[in-house]
């Protein structure tokens, strides 16, 4: 405290002292290869007797700086600009009362950085380092309008399916940080209430260092948000209005799709208040068609089906931030978010059920009926952090942060069969309703020091989640019977974890290295019914990683990275009470489920090369307590659909990525990722037995073409291929895209023609085929969804955003939607 109050009084006497000369100087910075000014570019004045720092300032529009009220002395500038090298102007001599004009200070681009990052007139679409490539997230056009998923899309380690589930090198377990903030979430909810037009990058951390928490088996995806560049207002809105559709599926609803979009960020010397909100109504219309049959002793059941599956989607956010520097080193964040998202299942199914005993090869009954099936999941999402950071003389920084967070979940599950084709008349009714009110918290501290040839990093965390969810099972049979309370549950679960870490990074040479190790102890508790301590769960576990980078010649690097990490349970996997998702399928948990440990082994080279950059990278996971969703038979026409450890998986893949100029006008990015997955293990107690494998793969292409420095067209594919699980097999899924972009207004308005999902009847776009089987079993389902969508989007800048804002997202109750 001392240490602080000396270093502020003393910038407050310094300060005082400067403001009462009356010598200025003045100049500006420019581009050395282009001879353009530059804008934003930071020019720094120190005295020449003992480098300390006198005063900074950014360039204006023209590149011009001034520095007035200094003391007649002896000078030099630094003046430096993202992607370029640092110049050194030395030499100044200023006498009291002077007016300097110090002309043009020319600054060229940094090879360096060249090599990471194209600094040409469209934005790379993916810099590579030592543990994560970083992608612009402004490239993905098809994006536009829509959230942070179809951003996701679009990058080689990710893949996203026709249920709208993730996977990061084929794993579907990964860590969310928002600006670098650890969302303990549902990837798929947290990242469908994020605009995509306020994202500015996203960086897949595949080989995350000790400093992150050791959440997410497949490694963690750092989502960076715009804010403003300068002082002053920087306003970006954006608007979307989906056309009507273009194929009819037969849906009772036709699906709407709108939203907007806005941020304001205000800077003024010590204060940056940031504010944001969105709205987005995304339905889609579809289509499901599915084959079901079940062998109970010489009885075999088949049901096929055939109806409408169709989604109502709509959530809305509103987040504020507001950071304070009283001076160079301190800096107060607050922020302030609350967001709602609800979403309605809609499945409306005609059944033809048909038994047949199999010993004699007869027919011994037949029946058609309609089922209704309408699932609601709502939830509601408050949260307040607080962060500080400290900046000590020998540049050492201490950042305390902490978060509150409280949501309310809820939904239901009704379950309607009704004769065929006279629905009036009901033959069953089954309703599933349940409650989840969350509340949690989290504090870290993390200090930094720099030591040696490099910097010593170490903190704490605790985090804390407690979650009491109540479920009620009502059933009606035939339309005069009453509709009766069949069962009413109650469980609580509270996880705490606790974690320490260290690491050191540094580089000698050409090598680039980071190494560390966290110490985690986690405590999962969970009752049902208050049956207390029955299910408790207490871990202590070390997570060591290393990370190696090491640059050759011709612009040829070399990396390599070892990381471990888990997969903790959510409380829809450790629920015990089963739920009726739909006619034929009942779901529960198992709330004796361990956690997934992964090893993750990566090596990995980058070439850049003329005109964009090319890199490939092998990996390796090891996964114990491997979790699947699995099923059983319950009754002939229903099955289990269990969550469980399923045993052992590993996986060996290759990943590919190419980001190329190829003319002044026309621009390539192309992602792959190759890989094998095999699981072996046992379900329900040794009863079956596990060992599936298969060769996977998806591709990721966008190439954009301009016309004119207004007019360009982007067109992408994101392939999914068949890949194995535990009892069966996915079918792949392909959704190609195209985008016409028109500016106005000098850059300020922008309007966006979007065709996603393109299928003209040929392509079997956006459709897929998910297949299990057993023994005694076998499932298929058809998921047909919407294609040919048109959309329009509408963007308007005053003074363009940019660089990272700390707009705060929910840290616990997405997880849990």
């Amino acid at each position: 405290m001392i240490k602080s109050c000396f270093v502020f009084l003393l910038i407050i006497f310094t300060s005082t002292r400067l403001f009462a000369q009356n010598a200025a100087l003045h100049g500006v910075v420019i581009d050395k290869q282009s001879g353009k000014t530059l804008e934003y570019a930071n020019v720094s004045l120190f005295r020449s007797a003992d480098s300390s720092l006198v005063i900074g300032s950014i360039t204006k529009a023209d590149g011009v700086f001034n520095f007035t009220a200094l003391k007649g002395g002896s000078y030099f500038i630094k003046a430096k600009f993202i992607g370029y090298n640092t110049k050194l102007l030395d030499g100044i001599l200023l006498s009291k009362a002077q007016k300097l004009n110090i002309g043009e200070i020319s600054i060229s681009p940094n090879k360096k950085y060249l090599n990471e990052v194209k600094v040409t007139g469209q934005k790379a679409a993916v810099i590579n380092k030592i543990d994560k490539q970083v992608y612009s997230a402004g490239q993905f056009r098809s994006a536009t309008g829509g959230n942070a998923i179809d951003v996701l899309k679009n990058m080689p380690s990710v893949a996203v399916n026709s249920q709208g589930e993730i996977s990061v090198r084929g794993s579907s377990g990964f860590l969310v940080l928002i600006n670098g903030k650890p969302v303990q979430a549902d990837a798929e909810t947290v990242l469908s209430q994020l605009p995509a037009n306020s994202i500015e990058n996203v960086e897949i951390i595949t080989s995350p260092s000790a400093k992150y928490d050791a959440d997410g088996k497949g490694g963690i995806i750092n989502i960076t948000t715009k804010k403003g560049t300068g002082n002053g207002v920087s306003i970006a809105a954006n608007g979307q209005y989906g056309l009507p559709e273009t194929h009819d599926y037969g849906n009772k609803v036709t699906p709407g799709r709108y939203g907007g979009d806005a941020t304001i960020n205000y800077k003024v010397n010590q204060w940056d208040i940031s504010v944001g909100g969105n709205y987005l109504r995304n339905d889609i219309a579809g289509q499901r068609e599915g084959d079901v049959n079940t062998t109970i002793a010489n009885r075999y059941t088949t049901f096929p089906s055939f109806g409408e599956r169709s989604f109502r989607r709509s959530s809305y956010a509103a987040r504020a931030n507001v950071t304070y520097a009283p001076d160079k080193n301190d800096a107060i964040t607050a922020g302030f978010y609350h967001g709602s998202r609800t979403q309605y299942r809609i499945a409306n199914l005609v059944y033809n059920n048909t038994k047949t005993d199999i010993n004699i090869g007869k027919n011994i009954g037949k029946t058609t009926y309609y089922n209704s099936n309408l699932v609601k999941r709502q939830g509601d999402f408050t949260l307040g952090n607080l962060d500080y950071i400290h900046t000590f003389s020998d540049k050492s920084t201490i950042a305390l942060s902490g978060l509150l967070e409280y949501d309310e979940l809820d939904g239901f599950t009704h379950n309607r069969n009704l004769n065929y084709p006279d629905t009036n008349t009901l033959q069953q009714y089954t309703a599933n309703t349940n409650t989840n009110p969350l509340h949690g918290y989290r504090f870290q501290a993390d200090y930094a020091v720099n030591l040696g040839q490099g910097k010593l990093e170490a903190g704490y965390q605790i985090k804390y989640q407690k979650q009491n969810g109540s479920f009620l099972t009502q059933l009606q049979s035939l339309a005069s019977g009453p509709l009766v309370d069949q069962s009413y549950n109650v469980t609580d679960v509270t996880n705490t974890v606790q974690g320490l870490y260290a690491q050191y990074s540094a580089k000698a040479g050409n090598l680039q290295y980071t190494g560390g190790l966290r110490y985690e102890y986690a405590t999962r508790c969970f009752s049902a019914n208050q049956s207390q301590g029955l299910y408790n769960l207490y871990l202590s576990n070390l997570f060591p990683s290393a990370n190696l980078l090491y640059t050759l010649k011709d612009g040829l690097k070399l990396k390599a990275g070892y990381s471990t990490r888990v997969q903790r349970t959510n409380f829809n996997e450790l629920n015990p009470y089963p739920e009726r998702e739909h006619s034929e399928t009942q779901e529960l948990g198992d709330p004796n489920l361990l956690p997934e440990f992964v090893n993750l082994y990566e090596l990995g080279a980058i070439k850049a090369v003329k005109n964009g950059s090319v890199f490939a990278t092998l990996y390796h996971q090891d996964i114990k307590n491997a979790i699947n969703r699995v099923n059983k038979v319950l009754t002939d026409t229903i099955l289990y659909r269990i969550y469980t450890n399923a045993g052992n998986a590993s996986l060996w893949g290759v990943e590919f990525g190419s980001d190329v100029k190829l003319a002044k006008w026309w621009q390539l990015y192309v992602g792959a990722n190759i890989y094998n997955y095999n699981i072996t293990g046992n379900l329900f107690g040794n009863a079956v037995a596990v060992n599936n494998s298969s060769w996977n793969y998806s591709v990721n292409g966008n190439t954009t073409i301009t016309f004119d420095p207004t007019t360009s067209f982007q067109f992408n594919i994101n392939y999914l291929s068949e890949r194995a699980t535990a009892q069966g097999k996915d079918s792949r899924f392909i959704t190609p895209n195209a985008s016409v972009k028109k500016t106005l207004m000098k850059g300020r308005l922008a309007a966006t023609l979007q065709w996603q999902n393109i299928d003209l009847g040929l392509l079997g776009t956006n459709r897929q085929r998910i297949t299990t089987y057993g023994n005694n079993f076998y499932t298929t389902t058809n998921y047909i969804q919407e294609t040919d969508m048109l959309l329009l989007n509408f963007s308007f800048n005053i003074n363009q955003l940019s660089k990272k804002s700390k707009l705060p997202a929910s840290e616990f109750g997405d997880k849990e939607f």
